[in-house]
């Protein structure tokens, strides 16, 4: 069956996620999350784009992207193809790194732009990572309001609204429906799980977990499935039996 043949944004904005084949974790060190931003900052110079937001997590990636120069098929496969070479490099394995192609929807009003620069910078705070979105290091958010590295063009941004309204925007609780990784199949890294499970159960140790009692235990773990973790995850990082997780 064919593919569908990708919606072109009038405005040149699209809204991308990039995500691991077979949902692999695609950044497993610092160092891999800082190479994919400087290969988005390498290829601004080839390519002619500019990046209104990104927030890159452990198994796919958030960016909102004008494309000027160059189609967005050809700065994504610069981006994706770079990043995939130096991450095979460095971790010895060959072949694909990313599933498919990647994912994309048009931007064409501002309003709409502004929510999907609030979707995903409020990625990790929704997933329950962190508590406020300027405590994750992988997002554009602190580059808004803070000096950084130039990779944003947030002069544009700041064209419709101010700083300060910017901030008070992007904290706001919403109920935001944009392009979303909810429909993969998402497996969590357990980076990110061990977090979570820190946050829900309120322990300084995941197998913590199973020296709760019973009806505790069972709460927990049924609010762990909730927010994503598999069966076996659960089970790996906290001790407690895969018969016990899957019957709960």
């Amino acid at each position: 069956m064919p593919r569908a043949k990708r919606v072109k944004s009038e405005s040149g904005i699209y809204h991308i996620i990039l995500r691991g084949i077979n949902q692999q974790v695609i950044f497993e060190a610092e160092e891999d999350y800082e190479k994919f931003i400087e290969t988005i900052l390498k290829y601004k110079a080839v390519s002619g784009y500019k990046v209104f937001a990104y927030c890159l997590m452990s198994n796919h990636i958030h960016l909102i992207i004008k494309a000027e120069k160059e189609e967005i098929d050809q700065i994504m496969k610069r981006i994706a193809g770079s990043y995939v070479y130096w991450y095979n490099w460095k971790y010895y394995r060959k072949g694909h790194l990313f599933q498919d192609r990647f994912k994309s929807e048009p931007i064409e009003d501002e309003k709409y732009l502004l929510t999907a620069i609030r979707y995903i910078h409020q990625n990790p705070l929704k997933a329950e990572i962190v508590n406020r979105i300027d405590e994750y290091k992988y997002s554009s958010y602190n580059e808004y309001v803070r000096d950084g590295i130039e990779l944003i063009d947030k002069e544009f941004i700041y064209g419709m609204i101010n700083k300060e309204g910017f901030i008070v925007y992007n904290n706001e609780k919403n109920d935001d429906k944009c392009l979303d990784s909810e429909d993969f199949v998402f497996r969590m890294s357990d980076e990110d799980a061990k977090k979570i499970i820190k946050k829900i159960v309120g322990c300084e140790n995941t197998t913590e977990l199973q020296l709760f009692n019973q009806k505790d235990r069972d709460k927990f773990i049924k609010k762990l499935k909730c927010k994503g973790l598999s069966i076996r995850q659960i089970s790996r990082l906290t001790g407690v039996s895969k018969g016990i997780v899957e019957k709960i």
